[in-house]
């Protein structure tokens, strides 16, 4: 006997995209590329652009819940390489920074503005790696294809950080209506952010409570671990925990 009353509802059709503007909790999870980051914990971890010399780090964002839970979309962050600014620093890692650091304060409760030493430590990483599985609110845009050959996909609009009013809204589970950004249709994206391959997907992946960041480490399930990297200082904060 099979009592299906449990059951969680359907999913909305995979070609579905969540409406532009959407507010949601969101997990990343980061897809290893093979190529190496400059910290010794992000070994494998990014991936390599087959047009330049940048390095991206392929995310993908999972809903944990609300209407949208389970759904997912997936962009990358350069984060080394690409055009440079005027101090020769990488401008896609002047952007992906000022997410990464939101991410943190989005998913710790963190102010913006506080630069105590306190949130300053929380806001320290080892490496990329650490925010693999970070659990944040999201402000979720729909892309225009520029391309007839793409369909429009999914992204990150942008990090609802604690100072926004919809950061609390959204974690007490009120509804809060979509704010559209009608985004224009920009260059197709390198295929690694078009959607993940077979391998990416995360069948056991649940949605979580709270901003947890202890996801299973990529080698779970082998037989044996891989090695561990030389050893680092310590960790955020979530990490300790």
């Amino acid at each position: 006997m099979y009592d299906l009353n449990d059951a969680q509802p359907q999913m909305a059709p995979a070609g579905d995209l969540i409406p532009d503007g959407t507010f949601a909790r969101v997990r990343m999870t980061i897809r290893p590329g093979g190529a190496n980051g400059s910290s010794p914990l992000d070994a494998g971890l990014l991936t390599a652009s087959k047009s330049s010399d940048a390095k991206m780090l392929d995310c993908e964002f999972t809903v944990v819940e609300g209407p949208f839970a389970r759904r997912k979309f997936w962009q990358n962050f350069t984060v080394a390489g690409g055009k440079l600014d005027d101090k020769g620093v990488s401008k896609g890692w002047n952007i992906a920074k000022a997410a990464f650091r939101a991410m943190v304060d989005s998913a710790l409760g963190l102010d913006p503005k506080d630069m105590s030493d306190a949130a300053k430590a929380k806001r320290t990483l080892r490496g990329l790696k650490d925010l693999d599985g970070i659990t944040f609110v999201a402000r979720i845009m729909v892309e225009p294809a520029s391309n007839p050959q793409y369909k429009d996909a999914n992204k990150l609009a942008h990090v609802v950080t604690p100072d926004e009013p919809q950061h609390a809204l959204v974690l007490r589970g009120e509804t809060v209506p979509p704010e559209p950004v009608n985004a224009k249709p920009r260059k197709a994206a390198e295929p690694a952010a078009q959607g993940g391959p077979a391998w990416a997907a995360n069948p056991t992946a649940t949605a979580n409570s709270g901003t947890a960041w202890n996801a299973a480490p990529a080698w779970a399930g082998q037989t044996t671990p891989p090695p561990s990297p030389p050893a680092a200082p310590a960790g955020p904060a979530w990490l300790n925990g």
